[in-house]
Parts: C-alpha cells; sequence; structure tokens
C-alpha cells in the first residue's frame, strides 16, 4: 500500500469521523433540554467535528497536492479557541438572566453567591 494512500484514507477517516460528530451536535440541539445542556453540545463535540473535518482537509491537501494551507491551520486554531468561550459566555449570560435549569436534580451552588450580591 502506497504511503500516499494511506495518509489519504486517514484524512477522509478524520473527515468522517468529524461528520458524525457534527451530526450528533445536531441532535443533541434538537433533544437536550434547556440552554446549558444544549451549549454543551453545540460547544463540545461540534467543535470536535470541524477540527477534525478542516484537520482532514488539511492533511489530505498537503500529502495530495503539496499545499500546506495557513488557512485551515488558522481555521483550526481560532474554532478550538473561540467555540469553548462563546459557549461559556452564553451559558453565563443565561444564567444571570435567570433561566432556569431543566432539572430540579441538578445542585446549584453558585445560586447563594449571586443573591447576595
Amino acid at each position: 500500500m502506497n504511503v500516499s494512500l494511506s495518509i489519504e484514507v486517514i484524512a477522509v477517516i478524520l473527515i468522517f469521523i468529524g461528520t458524525v460528530f457534527a451530526f450528533l451536535s445536531a441532535i443533541g440541539l434538537i433533544r437536550l433540554p434547556d440552554v446549558y445542556t444544549r451549549s454543551h453540545a453545540a460547544s463540545k463535540s461540534a467543535t470536535l467535528g470541524v477540527l477534525c473535518v478542516l484537520f482532514g482537509t488539511l492533511l489530505y491537501f498537503w500529502i495530495t497536492q503539496g499545499v500546506f494551507s495557513v488557512r485551515l491551520l488558522l481555521g483550526i486554531f481560532f474554532v478550538f479557541l473561540t467555540a469553548p468561550v462563546a459557549a461559556h459566555v452564553i451559558c453565563r449570560a443565561a444564567y444571570r438572566s435567570n433561566v432556569e435549569l431543566a432539572e430540579e436534580s441538578v445542585q446549584d451552588d453558585l445560586k447563594k453567591v449571586m443573591q447576595e450580591e
């Protein structure tokens, strides 16, 4: 088996894994009950899905055409940097706006601190 062919197969597998994670993220956004859990699905699995797709694409073009794309590398970096921060800020804004949690079985330790302020 040729080295180029095996790396192409790895790139295809990475792109497929990224697609599966993005699909699972979409299902999580539809099925999960509140903004906090939906934000978790959007930030974790969607970010991992996009990173796998972009890394697989970077690997594919690097091996097949000899082109190392700085744009793809910057895309990977900025998605990895901004998506979790955005999800954290959205959850924090929702909490400060008193958006209710989905279940009463969740212990909210921050509620006491927020009431004191």
